[in-house]
């Protein structure tokens, strides 16, 4: 795991590529985050 990796986000940097390790716009990151803190918040 490392550059060489395309599965991994350092690997995608490298190659200058996207996909789900690296999504391509901020809106979708900050969607997931807030995904997450509210299946976080569920399950306490």
């Amino acid at each position: 795991m490392g550059k060489g990796d395309r599965r991994t986000k350092r690997g995608k940097i490298y190659r200058g590529t996207y996909g789900n390790t690296r999504p391509k716009k901020k809106k979708l990151r900050s969607q997931a985050a807030a995904a997450a803190k509210a299946a976080k918040a569920e399950g306490r």
